[in-house]
């Protein structure tokens, strides 16, 4: 078993499985649901996956859309809009864009609730066959049942490739010896068979019987898939029978290779361990959505001191007019229409109240400053990048036949500014594909690869995965009594073919006299295992509850199962008790050198224990994955010994666990070393590359591994993640203090080489390789994480073995509190969850260990080296096309208040709009919004071969240059600019002609709409037809669209674009405006794309003159790089 994979296992069992005490006890009454859930009502098996109902839809949706602050603003304009007093625009207009995006919204909410209704409904309808008494008879029959009508104490019975309705305690099997086969497939992803038991007090008595004279005590709902604590009360039997995890089957697994089985459910609806682990991961929120508050926050102010300004100005011009405001067109002082009231005021309350109205009018009229269309053009051009990202064939593993998967929309971006990679190593940088290459048995090394080729000979059982066989070896198998290296070799092979949890699968091969065996299991190393004792002639060829069956060398013999004690992340191994052939009892344990070597009796041959430590290490130093073999004989003294402690144990109803922790602890002592394995991991292909790729690009790769620390340091050498010209700080502390003087010596040793470094060309590559026991002491203390951050964040490389599942997290959240380093974490297993959800960005690897990981992450895909063009192509095109469209919405949405702004103050500060209402509301959803969202989805601003060619390009993302605070004040310079233009031209033009304001409105409308998506087509780099039609369409439906709303009669402007169209002066100024209010962005433009350049603006250049550049200059050196 490999450390990885079980610590991730055992892990959640010491997490969530608390010990059993009888206030904690759920009382389940075998087939009487009725008294089963007499006292206490437990959950109902009816599913709900779906968020709303028809009756609290809209009230929830509402109220879940308003949590975006925006959203709050936009409604609160809307209702100050109705108010008389503050009515700008039409009460129906100035509701639209909210309404629109709400209803937008709450579609798609709608349309998924409705799916996962429409799956609920079909879960719960599926029919279940529960055991009933047929009233008057007194016999029992099984009655097809509604899942949702299922309750816990009911004895169900599922078929083959069946799933049971509910969690269910195993009561029988179609197998005589009780063994059932599930996958859980859907439940953690893992495909392998798992073996299940019914418990043979059960198996031996009629199902019939059972019901009513039956009771399981099991522990309360929790979601640990892997742990089960419980105990089963027979009315006959004085003692109570231990129930674990292989006597339950959990909702969500299916039943593979068993005709039928019967079980009692123990949790159901909602209690069930599939559905308590049915919660999504964290919600999180990209660095661009997160800064783009703080210029919310900007436009919020400027928009603040615009209404300011107007309403301050308005108060002024009350005050200078006051003795003409009886006649004046907008402030009818007296009510002369009135004649029953003498001098009434009409629709005026005093200056002070007119400054406050023309404040909240002012904030209605200006209120596109901050742009409602951002947020749902954000969400479609996610939505596009995702769909390219699927679509990438580059991204396609076709090995696993899977496509790569964007799990979560709104961080898509985030891949263009990773700077810091956590990275699991089994089946993350290797293939989680095991196979045995070599032995040390008896202290001598069988790793002589040239004496090792595939099986010969006639052979009737053949493992489906291939093991050459070294025949030094065979020979001494086959020649079994001649010698007593060869009986320790048959020793070794028979403890790799017992010790174990195998199931074997018997499948007709291509040749009818072979049969071919697929070794199913929830650990690759046991299947290597055990193919590789197979290779040899010690075929696993049946395993039962009590008893397995080995065809040695051509003859089947029967070994029983008097004990196991699985695989834990405390002990770190595993052992069974097996009573032998020759009626010999034996004890087999194997597991991790650090955990063995502990219990090995070294005094019985110091000669075989010095020997296989040298050459596990020799095996670790290739970068091979190794365990240890031990083996004793039990007399029946210690057998009954430990056979009455064992069930002590595991009856027992509190501290169960630990109990069974020191019965393991007991018995596994005194150990005659038997030999060790290794078994090679081998790297997925491309991973070399793909971290020198990431290593050139900036972003630094951090391994965290369950493995030992020479072979994560093989491997690490492996994939060029180490090199020899690094210098590596190793700390493996013991204690809080020497870990303490470990990272004190670490901080010294950076120092002194930070000193003697003149320059970063000259600087000392540094490795920090640390154990996870140190990592113990240190998450204990935050002075010591401090001394960690600081001796980590200077180094290239951090390479973390033997770190339980926490731990990674642990290491993550370092980084993350710490700096503002864009953290992405990758694994495949669900020992990697934690770590995954905790960074910025995780990704799962859908590989061996199951789906956990890919269950919990953001992006999902098949193999480790697409994290470069994911990163170096996508992340960067995503990082560049999102901050542009935001800082392009926001420029597009400042230059049009400030044209409104302008014009305020030309008529009185009135607030009234030349530019009609329709207009302003279009003008963010038809008129500009489609460019931007094409633009943000198709737009490249380098090639992908360029991309991949030059990873230094991605550090634009890093170091935020296409999204920052300079950005933002020059693009709000350039609005401004490019108002004054569109507002003074026209009006300079016709501020001594009889044009009404209607048709000056128009005018700049269109002035405006053409100018932001000219500056918008400048700032496109490579066309498509597509946003060829964006843009000009957009020009061409802006024009459509005014013609249409003047063209209404009723509609104030009528007929004004008709007659204003019709003048030369119209074209003319609205090429003066375009050529007026493009100059500035085009001379910043040129000056910077030819005298300053940076990375991007280089390789674009590059791209342009690309033959005849690569002629003359085979490489490019970068500016910034350059600089540093």
């Amino acid at each position: 078993m490999a450390e990885d994979h079980g610590s991730s296992r055992n892990m959640s069992m010491s997490m969530s499985q608390k010990e059993l005490g009888d206030e904690d006890a759920r009382a389940v009454r075998v087939g009487d649901a009725a008294r089963t859930n007499e006292r206490l009502e437990f959950a109902g098996n009816a599913v709900r996956t779906a968020k709303y109902s028809p009756f609290t839809f809209l009230p929830r949706n509402l109220f879940e859309q308003f949590h975006r602050l925006a959203y709050v603003y936009f409604l609160a304009i809307a209702v100050l809009n109705q108010l008389p007093q503050l009515a700008v625009f039409g009460r129906g207009a100035s509701v639209m864009p909210l309404a629109f995006v709400l209803t937008v919204t709450a579609v798609k909410d709608a349309y998924e609730d409705w799916r996962r209704h429409r799956a609920d409904r079909a879960e719960n309808n599926r029919l279940a066959a529960v055991l009933s008494t047929v009233p008057g008879a007194g016999a029992a029959e099984y009655v097809p049942t509604k899942w949702k009508d299922v309750r816990v104490g009911d004895i169900v019975r599922v078929a083959a490739n069946e799933s049971p309705p509910a969690d269910m305690v195993l009561l029988a099997t179609s197998d005589t010896t009780g063994v059932a086969y599930v996958q859980t497939l859907n439940l953690d992803g893992e495909s392998n068979l798992k073996t299940r038991y019914a418990k043979q007090e059960t198996l031996t008595t009629r199902v019939e019987h059972l019901a009513g004279a039956a009771v399981i005590r099991c522990e309360r709902p929790n979601r640990n898939i892997y742990g089960f604590q419980a105990n089963l009360e027979l009315q006959e039997e004085s003692r109570r029978i231990p129930l674990g995890p292989s006597n339950i089957v959990l909702r969500g697994c299916d039943l593979k290779n068993t005709a039928w089985a019967v079980g009692v459910v123990v949790y159901a609806g909602r209690e069930t361990k599939a559905m308590l682990n049915n919660a999504g991961t964290p919600t999180k929120r990209s660095r661009l959505e997160t800064h783009m508050n703080r210029e919310t926050l900007f436009l919020s102010g400027i928009l603040i001191v615009l209404c300011s300004l107007v309403a301050a100005l308005s108060g002024v011009w009350l005050r200078t007019h006051a003795t003409q405001l009886e006649l004046a067109q907008f402030f009818h002082k007296k009510d002369y229409l009135n004649s029953d009231k003498e001098n009434s005021n009409y629709n005026y309350y005093g200056i002070a109240a007119q400054i406050v109205f023309n404040f909240l009018m002012a904030v209605i009229v200006f209120q596109i400053m901050i742009p409602i269309s951002l947020y749902i053009s954000m969400e479609l051009v996610r939505l596009g990048q995702a769909y390219f990202m699927i679509r990438d064939a580059r991204l396609y593993d076709a090995s696993s036949d899977s496509r790569f998967q964007c799990r979560a929309l709104n961080i898509n971006e985030d891949l263009g500014q990773v700077k810091c990679i956590f990275s699991d190593k089994t089946g993350t940088l290797t293939q989680n594909k095991m196979e045995f290459r070599c032995a040390s048995i008896d202290g001598v090394d069988y790793s002589d690869i040239t004496r090792q080729r595939p099986v010969e000979g006639d052979l009737a059982w053949v493992p489906k995965v291939p093991v050459n066989v070294d025949r030094e070896v065979m020979a001494l198998v086959r020649n079994v009594g001649a010698t007593e290296q060869g009986r320790y070799t048959r020793e070794f092979f028979i403890a790799l073919a017992t010790c174990n949890t195998i199931v074997p699968l018997i499948l007709d091969g291509p040749d009818p006299k072979k049969k071919v065996i697929d070794y199913q299991g929830e650990s690759p190393d046991e299947q290597a295992l055990v193919s590789a004792a197979a290779a040899y002639g010690f075929v696993l060829v049946e395993r039962t509850s009590g008893h397995i069956v080995i065809d040695v060398l051509g003859e089947k013999q029967r070994f029983d199962v008097l004990g196991l004690h699985e695989f834990d992340s405390d002990r770190k191994r595993m052992s069974v008790i097996i009573g032998c052939p020759d009626k010999t009892v034996k004890l087999f344990v194997k597991g991790a050198d650090s955990s063995m070597f502990g219990i090995i009796d070294k005094t019985l041959n110091p000669d075989v224990v010095q020997a296989t430590e040298k050459h596990l290490h020799s095996y670790s130093s290739v970068g091979l994955r190794t365990l240890v073999i031990g083996v004793r004989e039990l007399t029946q003294t210690e057998f009954l010994e430990w056979q009455m402690a064992y069930e002590r144990a595991s009856t027992a109803l509190l501290g169960r666990g630990n109990l069974l922790r020191s019965v393991a602890a007991n018995i596994e002592r005194n150990m005659r070393l038997l030999g060790a394995s290794g078994i090679e991991d081998k790297l997925q292909d491309g991973v070399p590359e793909a971290i020198e790729k990431l290593r050139q690009a900036e972003i630094k790769v951090w391994v965290l591994t369950g493995d030992k620390q020479e072979t994560a340091i093989s491997i690490g050498y492996s994939c060029k993640l180490l090199t020899q010209d690094m210098t590596q700080i190793v700390i493996n502390s013991n204690s809080r203090e020497s870990c303490r003087r470990s990272l004190d010596d670490a901080i010294s040793m950076v120092h002194k080489l930070r000193s003697l470094s003149t320059d970063s060309q000259s600087r000392v590559p540094l490795a920090l390789i640390i154990d996870g026991n140190s990592l113990v002491y240190i998450f204990d203390d935050t002075e010591r994480e401090e001394k960690l951050f600081e001796v980590a964040i200077a180094c290239d490389v951090v390479l973390c073995c033997r770190v339980a599942p926490l731990q990674k997290a642990g290491i993550v959240d370092l980084i993350k509190k710490r700096t503002s380093d864009m953290t992405l974490a990758i694994g495949d297993g669900a020992n990697d969850v934690s770590m995954i959800q905790m960074a910025d960005v995780g990704i799962g690897i859908s590989g061996q260990e199951g789906r956990q990981a890919v269950m919990a992450s953001d992006f999902a895909m098949g193999q480790f080296r697409f994290l470069v063009p994911l990163l170096l192509v996508h992340g960067h095109w995503n990082y560049q096309r999102m901050g542009y469209m935001i800082l392009y919405n926001f420029y597009r949405n400042a230059t049009f208040v400030f044209v409104l702004f302008w014009y305020v103050l030309y008529t009185g500060f009135t607030l009234t709009t030349a530019i009609t209402e329709w207009s302003s509301v279009l003008y963010s959803v038809i008129y500009t919004a489609v460019p931007t969202i094409v633009v943000a989805i198709l737009d490249k601003d380098l090639s992908r071969r360029t991309l991949l060619k030059y990873p230094q390009l991605y550090g634009a993302g890093q170091r935020e240059e296409n999204y920052n605070l300079r950005l933002f004040i020059y693009i709000m310079m350039d609005s401004v600019w490019q108002s004054l233009a569109v507002f003074f031209i026209p009006y300079l033009a016709y501020r001594k002609s009889a044009i009404d304001s209607a048709s000056l409105g128009d005018l700049w409308t269109l002035s405006v709409v053409i100018l932001v998506n000219i500056h918008l087509a400048m700032d496109v780099i490579r066309w498509t037809w597509i946003t060829h039609a964006a843009i000009w369409g957009s020009i061409v439906a802006t024009w459509i669209c005014v013609i249409v709303i003047d063209s209404i009669p009723i509609l104030p402007g009528f007929w004004a674009i008709y007659k204003v169209m019709g003048t030369g002066l119209f074209w003319a100024l609205l090429l003066a405006v375009i050529v007026v209010g493009m100059i500035p962005h085009f001379a910043a433009k040129a000056i910077r794309e030819h005298f300053i350049p940076n990375d991007i603006q280089i390789a674009r250049e590059m791209e342009k003159l690309k033959h005849s550049h690569e002629l003359t200059h085979p490489e490019v050196q970068m500016s910034t790089f350059a600089q540093s």
